[in-house]
């Protein structure tokens, strides 16, 4: 069990012997993801022989692992319980809350997606991409519909969050009610849809068993500054600024981009997109009506060298320091369509997410050698606001909903613990607040709610490609084994025939020691080798006997005289004439297959 995980059975309440074991007529509540994290997003609510799944998110890998696309979920627990009835609910169409789906589906059959008119359409185009959309039917909500399944009756309220249509889930189930958040802010003059006072105040008064709650922001005192705000400054920026104007910000806030579109319309200057996903995203608010901006405010990148600097805006991704991201290849000088002009200004209207502050100033460091003028967040201009709730508005959710049990989600554990401490400020008492690890399970019962020693496997998945087996982390292994110790490539001439080695091996290293210095080493293993290959083919054996043979007598070896593991991969050369003769002999008992077959 991870150290996280220790810690959050310890501190997720009262002592092991006060929790209870699971009956048939409890609903259970667990996460796959989204706890200890941010990102993978995945909540299961089960009812005897109903899974009520809430989103399918990944979570996009750190700097240590090499080569990973995404991080997802285990979903073998939903694969051995495949005899119940699975339904999926998407609060809103973040990556972290969508972007597992693809994966979850080749594995897990799911009956139906409940998602918001803006959700729907991402992930629509997500699935049309892996040519998956016949694979499950996905189905419109709002905060005015109902979804009824034998044991849950689940409705709806609307949030405010950084993509349109996002929604809070209420779930009636047998045991009491349950209430879900999603993402969410409290922006009293906000972009797109207000935040649902009424119902979520109606919510706290007829009685919630139940909250699980968004935790992003847990360590930020007071309310998040309104999206009206960065509005207005960004505002100002196009107003003042001469030359061509670059802005970088979530492909995924559609709010921010549409507000960009806005005040690039307002100030008489035409939009160029880069980048696939904020194209994607442009494309698809455009068509919902969430973007207004005429087509004729739009340039082809073909049109930018003809038209007047003071006359450009171009949206762009990259406003994490991505390297292969627009903004990444523009500050590098490698961009096809833009090169970089001493009158440029480049606006990031973001804030760097934690990890990536390096990758981001990397790129602002190059951006001013190339002589542009770069403007990021600060406390003089508010090119950015967060699109979760501060302190302040965890606090105001909590009155609003007033749960009798509370379960921070979506957060990492610090920010779990910080939400719980908002919690007891806003007076549920601390035996009532549980803060869980992925896989934790807890009982809801009669409108109560207990912990139970019981755990469900959820562990992390990484996907190398679109490979979900979980096989990957044995590559990951091998990769990081290379990266810290490198690799020796053993070849050997035999001759099958005669069962022979025909001479000395030959070992060529990477990574693993500065050849020049080492000559003798790596003289003295392929010794080592031969003397292993020799006293080995004595007697008949097959050339993995002969892999098993070089792995055994080098490794140790190389151990005890560096005190490092390089990857040892063994090539075997079988001679000209005895790869003819066994050629030869497949041959002729392919032809004896064939006769036998006829006759």
């Amino acid at each position: 069990m991870k150290q996280y995980e220790k810690t959050a059975l310890r501190e997720s309440g009262k002592n092991t012997y006060n929790r209870v074991s699971p009956k048939k007529t409890d609903t259970l509540v667990f996460a796959l993801g989204g706890l200890g994290e941010v990102g993978k997003n995945m909540y299961c609510i089960e009812h005897e022989d109903e899974i009520l799944i809430i989103d399918a998110g990944v979570r996009f890998p750190e700097e240590s692992l090499l080569g990973v696309d995404y991080v997802i979920p285990d979903y073998n627990y939903l694969v051995r319980n495949r005899y119940k009835r699975k339904v999926l609910l998407i609060t809103h169409g973040h990556e972290d809350h969508i972007g597992g789906i693809p994966f979850l589906l080749k594995t897990v059959d799911i009956e139906a997606i409940y998602a918001p008119r803006f959700a729907v359409a991402l992930i629509n185009r997500k699935l049309e991409e892996r040519r998956m959309l016949k694979r499950c039917k996905i189905i419109e909500i709002n905060e005015d519909s109902v979804v009824n399944t034998k044991h849950f009756r689940c409705g709806f309220f609307n949030t405010t969050h950084s993509i349109p249509d996002s929604l809070g889930i209420i779930v009636n189930t047998p045991n009491g009610r349950i209430v879900t958040t999603g993402d969410f802010k409290f922006d009293l003059t906000p972009v797109g849809t207000n935040s649902d006072y009424q119902k979520m105040a109606y919510l706290g008064a007829t009685g919630v068993s139940l909250l699980m709650s968004d935790s992003t922001n847990s360590g930020i005192e007071d309310f998040s500054i309104s999206e009206k705000k960065v509005s207005e400054a960004i505002y100002e920026i196009f107003k003042k600024t001469q030359g061509r104007l670059i802005v970088a910000t979530f492909a995924s806030n559609v709010h921010r981009v549409e507000q960009i579109l806005s005040c690039a319309v307002a100030c008489g200057r035409k939009v160029c997109i880069f980048g696939r996903s904020m194209e994607n995203v442009v494309t698809i608010a455009r068509k919902l009506g969430w973007i207004k901006v005429p087509d004729s405010y739009f340039l082809t990148p073909e049109e930018l060298n003809h038209t007047p600097e003071d006359k450009i805006c171009i949206i762009c991704t990259g406003s994490q320091g991505e390297p292969l991201a627009a903004l990444s290849r523009i500050a590098q000088g490698t961009h096809r369509y833009i090169k970089l002009m001493p009158n440029d200004t480049i606006v990031f209207s973001s804030n760097p997410i934690p990890g990536n502050g390096s990758s981001v100033n990397h790129v602002i460091n190059k951006l001013f050698r190339a002589g542009a003028n770069v403007l990021t967040n600060s406390i003089f201009n508010n090119l950015h606001t967060t699109g979760h709730a501060s302190q302040e508005e965890q606090k105001l959710m909590l009155q609003l909903i007033k749960p009798k049990y509370f379960m921070p989600v979506h957060g990492e554990y610090k920010m779990l613990r910080q939400h719980k401490q908002t919690a007891i400020q806003t007076g549920i008492p601390e035996d009532k607040i549980f803060t869980c690890a992925n896989g934790d399970v807890l009982i809801l019962r009669n409108e109560e709610v207990f912990e139970t020693s019981y755990r469900i496997p959820a562990d992390d998945i990484y996907v190398d490609g679109n490979d979900i087996s979980g096989l990957s982390t044995a590559v990951l292994k091998d990769r990081k084994i290379l990266a810290d110790n490198g690799m020796c490539s053993v070849i050997v001439c035999i001759d099958s025939r005669t069962n022979s080695i025909l001479c000395r091996p030959v070992i060529v290293s990477r990574g693993f020691v500065f050849i020049k210095d080492s000559q003798s080493l790596l003289k003295e293993a392929e010794v080592v080798v031969y003397n292993a290959l020799k006293e080995k083919m004595q007697s008949k054996i097959t050339f993995n006997d002969i892999k098993n043979t070089i792995r055994g007598s080098l490794e140790p070896f190389l151990y005890n005289k560096t005190h490092r593991n390089p990857i040892v991969i063994p090539v075997i050369l079988n001679s000209k004439e005895a790869m003819a003769q066994m050629q030869q002999a497949r041959a002729a008992k392919a032809t004896h297959a064939t006769h036998k077959k006829e006759a």
